[in-house]
């Protein structure tokens, strides 16, 4: 039955739409459970109805004919209970509905089990026979199960295609063009603020790096240099697209194709496909195993920022892969108002359009931390990502509207969504002139409580956003990255190098560095680590201090790179205990203690901690006791207090920051954190969130730090409350005990402070 089922749910997630979805499954599982009749029936939720979709055994002239309310019939009690029903003889059953055009009478056993997907009902499955004998429990169980597995994809198809098209197509009606696309809006993830309003261009994918072969070489020396003929020619590319954003990017943002053109010299990359060749396969084959390596590495990683990294690899592949087969990319019209829409959108794919005729981007894949979402915010051009309903092969040319604040898209939207959607243009344009008069000015509430405001990065691209939109130093610096793109730890000089850029870049401001956080399923290429539970597991400072060569070579790269400029502070992640705190502090004055003796004259920067597991929240005083300030991580302290993993869709709503347990550990930690006398600082997505940045005014922290697009609507926010204000809505916030009513009374309160633009754009 496993391998059954495995086939079942492969075949139906190759489907091409809904109506191939449908028939595969009623064909399969009448085979499966040797059954006369299985069938089909489709839930259309705001009428409360099921229709007859598929059928294999029924009279096909009854499919798409056959509609019966929640209320009604067997199919209807299934619904209605959302639990099985299993009968022997199903026309003695009060609730038994005859339909004569279906020819069901013959049948007597009957089995119906709910097709559920995100709690919402998607369907009925159905099976049938002429023996008036019960299905027995193994085919429960089955029919349970496949219905399960097959509700997801039921669910993507059913956007995809549509149960009223669907219903349109069997009666033979002529479908106009906007009928074959679902109206109601497809929901993403915000990659940049904005509303774009255009026609969908989808680039034909290129070089399929899934779809090479092994292939043995003749001359290695030969097929070598072919290679790096092929590597030479896309960093010529690489080039050509930075000197296309050069009037039109900021030069700092220009560092994003810097990333790419460090990948290309990077020995993981180049150097292992070239030991690949020198083992006999031929380039395709050898540069297809490096990426596939890589790749497999940075999709395993919980962190969202570094993962998104993998589909760089994968791009920057397939551009070398273009190059070793000797085409160019295929060429693309853009028309006036171009939506760029695909699978994954890469920065180089960006780069192509013309920038005049670029006003928006869709992906199926990725986030805001995906280059192309960076790129997009630095170019002020709206984005959303993940919109993983979307109907990439139907779309290309119709218009569409997305929205870079709420993550929705409409496919084809009507006059009024049209309209609506140019008069939001038109506010924004107005909330981007607030804003930009806000810039230079302090966050400081009218009462006189002075925030100061820092950046998260992890790249050099975000340095240039951040200093233009007002941040007053960078409160956390992922120092990952580096780690990632070499095939070895990188030397004490190449950290060296790279921490003196980031320093320089804001000195004398602040600039907070976190220590290396890897490990667990965050593992680096060379250094991989297998664990049942990474979440749980071998990772952020439990991993430097087991290996403390790495940590000395990093802090003594940190101290040097400070002894210039002065505004270092350190950083220790997944602190769960004092004791890590004080191993980590003995290694900190060792390695200043080495330098001081090689004659180098430094001082010791301040240190503080992040609290993101709950043992520190309850240790937050006697770790505030040790460090000179704390830094509340919220992404991961909420995933662990609620027990949610933030990146799983299917316990996703469940994350919520505002939910009341989040805000009382919250103060805890301020609170424990100023009996010490030190500042704390929060720096998740908490602090990029309008209506959380109250409760933080109100709770008290000492500073914000967040991603650079969300740093002027912050201010906003805190330069139009007083601290007395937040602290009474934070009071009543916690009289809640729910996270949704609680967002709503905040919003409320934005509203009638004139901030209902940050409300309704969604931000």
């Amino acid at each position: 039955m496993l391998s059954t089922l495995r086939g079942i749910v492969q075949a139906v997630n190759e489907a091409r739409n809904l109506d191939q979805a449908l028939t595969i499954i009623v064909a399969r599982l009448q085979e499966a459970l040797l059954v006369e009749v299985c069938s089909v029936y489709l839930a259309d939720n705001s009428s409360r109805e099921l229709i007859l979709m598929a059928s294999k055994g029924l009279n096909a002239e009854s499919i798409g004919q056959v509609q019966l309310a929640f209320n009604q019939g067997l199919v209807g009690l299934v619904a209605e209970r959302a639990e099985p029903v299993n009968l022997d003889n199903a026309p003695d059953h009060p609730r038994y509905r005859y339909f004569p055009e279906t020819g069901e009478e013959r049948y007597h056993a009957f089995l119906g089990v709910p097709i559920i997907h995100h709690r919402q009902l998607l369907g009925v499955l159905v099976a049938q026979r002429h023996a008036d004998q019960r299905f027995d429990e193994d085919s429960v169980t089955f029919l349970i199960t496949i219905a399960a597995q097959l509700a997801g994809a039921i669910a993507h198809a059913t956007v995809s295609g549509g149960i009223d098209a669907n219903l349109d197509r069997l009666s033979n009606a002529t479908l106009p063009p906007r009928a074959t696309l679902p109206e109601r809006p497809l929901q993403g993830l915000p990659g940049a603020a904005g509303v774009a309003i255009g026609v969908a261009v989808v680039p034909y994918p290129f070089a399929d790096i899934g779809a090479i072969p092994d292939r043995p070489v003749a001359e290695v020396s030969v097929e070598q240099s072919r290679f790096l003929q092929a590597v030479e020619a896309v960093r010529r590319d690489i080039d050509a697209m930075r000197q296309r954003f050069k009037d039109s990017l900021p030069s700092g943002d220009q560092a994003l194709f810097d990333a790419y053109a460090m990948m290309l010299d990077s020995d993981s990359l180049v150097g292992a496909t070239l030991q690949r060749i020198a083992e006999g396969n031929w380039a395709p084959g050898a540069l297809r195993d490096t990426l596939q390596e890589h790749i497999r590495v940075f999709q395993a990683m919980d962190d969202e920022y570094l993962r998104e990294r993998g589909d760089d690899i994968r791009d920057l592949g397939r551009r070398i892969l273009l190059r070793l087969q000797g085409s160019d990319a295929v060429s693309v019209s853009y028309p006036a108002q171009t939506l760029l829409v695909g699978e994954e959108i890469t920065a180089s794919m960006l780069a192509e359009v013309p920038p005049d005729r670029l006003c928006g981007v869709v992906s199926i894949r990725g986030s805001r931390t995906s280059h192309s979402a960076i790129l997009c915010r630095a170019l002020g051009i709206p984005a959303v990502m993940g919109v993983t309903d979307l109907p990439l092969g139907r779309i290309a040319g119709c218009h569409l509207i997305a929205d870079g604040y709420s993550g929705r898209v409409y496919l084809n939207p009507d006059d009024n969504i049209r309209r609506e959607y140019l008069r939001l243009q038109r506010e924004e344009v107005e909330l981007s002139q607030e804003l930009r008069a806000i810039c230079t000015l302090p966050a400081e509430t009218p009462d006189g409580v002075r925030l100061p405001f820092y950046a998260n990065t992890g790249l050099a691209s975000d340095i240039g956003p951040s200093r233009d939109s007002g941040a007053e130093g960078i409160g956390l610096y992922r120092t990952e990255f580096p780690f990632m793109i070499r095939s070895g730890f990188p030397s004490e000089q190449e950290q060296l190098q790279v921490y003196r850029q980031v320093l320089a870049a804001f000195a004398p401001q602040p600039v907070t560095m976190r220590t290396l956080d890897v490990g667990g399923d965050k593992a680096l290429p060379y250094f991989p680590i297998k664990e049942d539970n990474p979440f749980l597991g071998w990772r952020g400072i439990r991993i430097t201090l087991d290996h403390p060569e790495i940590f000395l070579a990093q802090v003594r790269a940190m101290l040097q790179a400070n002894g210039e400029f002065g505004n270092l502070r350190l950083l220790l992640p997944m602190i769960s205990s004092v004791s890590e705190v004080e191993e980590s502090q003995a290694l900190i004055r060792r390695a200043h203690r080495e330098l001081v003796e090689d004659g180098i004259a430094i001082t010791l920067p301040p240190v503080g901690v992040m609290i993101e597991v709950p043992s520190a929240v309850f240790q937050a005083e006697a770790l505030a006791r040790r460090v000179d300030f704390l830094s509340i991580g919220t992404n991961d302290l909420t995933q662990y207090l609620l027990a949610v993993d933030r990146n799983n869709s299917r316990v996703a709503e469940l994350y919520d920051s505002l939910h009341p347990a989040v805000l009382e550990a919250l103060i805890q930690i301020t609170e424990a954190a100023h009996r010490q006398q030190r500042p704390v600082s929060v720096c998740g997505e908490m602090a990029g969130d309008p209506a959380a940045a109250l409760l933080l005014l109100g709770i008290g922290v000492d500073a914000l730090s967040m991603n650079s697009s969300s740093l002027l609507p912050i201010k906003w926010v805190i330069r139009s409350f007083t601290q007395q204000r937040a602290k009474q809505l934070l009071a009543e916030a916690l009289t809640m005990e729910d996270p949704v009513p609680i967002r709503l009374h905040l919003q409320a309160a934005l509203e009638s402070a004139g901030l209902g633009g940050l409300v309704r754009a969604g931000r």
